[in-house]
């Protein structure tokens, strides 16, 4: 009878030591990071300090100048270089949202071990000198649960800030009064910002802050108020690789998908109201496209019920901060 168990001629042979490869995390490029947010800066004050001589001298805060760019005012920022200080509240306020947001990210990803880079800011010659922050997540995420807590870690963070701001920016607004300036921009608010009225109206009513919102002139913190809302209601749209379809995935990764295209459907509707929607379907679009297959977690084990309680907030974070005609005015031909 032959024996089946293969002889081992010693320990050393059975216990034959196994190649091993570690794949190392890139270098951080902490001088791209540091670039691109003092550029950010600059660009924020250059719009800043406009906002903020307009409100000075009590003129509405998007007028529309002779420069190349009309709302990016550089030549007339840079004519006196000191005028640039005058942005300070502005851009400060807009970029402590935006890293808030991003930093609310990034820190659930190390709490979850998920390689993710710092915040990159993008500097761009527009209304608000800038068009966000981003962070790349370059690992897989292992849990629905830590999908969760990434996607909804940044909206919280951000909202937070940006609701601190709101107030403190209602606080220093004042009574619009008599202007032969007419604005060639005026933003569409969102829900949070007549329940704030509404809360000053309670406690402080013969405050500025109590008043009706066409009757205040706002001070440039306001504005930054205002993208942090229009940043959380963007990022919380339940599609694609948004937080919000993030989160939509974690709770319920068979729905993502039809979830994700009834959002663009909605968006395609809204965009009969304010055309801007429109380029945010086709972009969402594409994420959608790109990701048909992807899979943004696995599918066991599933989220704690507490979790939908959060997901609960984000809903009403995403009814307060989501505005369906976030800006009108003659001078782009927005409805």
């Amino acid at each position: 009878m032959s024996d089946l168990i293969p002889q081992v001629s010693s320990a050393t042979d059975f216990y034959r030591p196994v190649e091993v490869f570690v794949v190392h995390p890139p270098k951080p490029r902490y001088w791209l990071h540091i670039l691109l947010f003092v550029v950010t800066i600059f660009t924020t004050l250059v719009v800043g300090a406009r906002m903020e001589f307009n409100f000075l001298h009590n003129q509405p805060n998007f007028v529309a100048g002779n420069e190349f760019m009309p709302f990016f005012p550089v030549e007339w920022a840079l004519a006196r270089p000191a005028r640039l200080l005058l942005g300070i509240p502005f851009s400060a306020s807009l970029l402590f949202i935006l890293f808030a947001h991003e930093m609310g990210h990034y820190l659930y990803c190390r709490r979850y071990h998920v390689y993710a880079t710092l915040p990159f800011f993008i500097p761009a010659p527009t209304l608000i000198g800038s068009v966000g922050a981003v962070i790349r997540i370059r690992s897989p995420i292992r849990s629905r649960t830590a999908l969760f807590d990434i996607g909804i870690a940044g909206p919280i963070a951000g909202f937070t800030v940006a609701i601190v701001t709101l107030f403190a920016a209602l606080l220093l607004s004042k009574p619009a009064g008599t202007t032969s300036v007419q604005p060639d921009l005026v933003l569409g608010f969102p829900l949070v910002f007549q329940v704030a009225r509404q809360i000053f109206a309670a406690v402080a009513p013969n405050s500025s802050a109590a008043l009706p919102l066409d009757g205040v002139l706002f001070h440039p913190t306001a504005v930054a108020a205002w993208v942090g809302m229009f940043a959380t209601a963007l990022n919380l749209l339940p599609s694609g690789q948004l937080d919000g379809g993030h989160i939509v995935y974690a709770l319920w990764p068979r729905a993502h998908r039809w979830i994700s295209w009834m959002t663009v459907l909605f968006l395609v509707y809204l965009g009969w109201h304010y055309a801007g929607w429109r380029l945010w379907a086709v972009l969402i679009t594409a994420m959608n496209v790109i990701s048909w297959r992807q899979r943004q977690a696995p599918d066991f084990p599933g989220i704690s019920s507490g979790r939908w309680l959060l997901a609960a907030l984000a809903l009403l974070m995403l009814v307060l901060t989501f505005a369906p005609v976030p800006f009108h005015g003659p001078e782009i031909g927005w409805k």
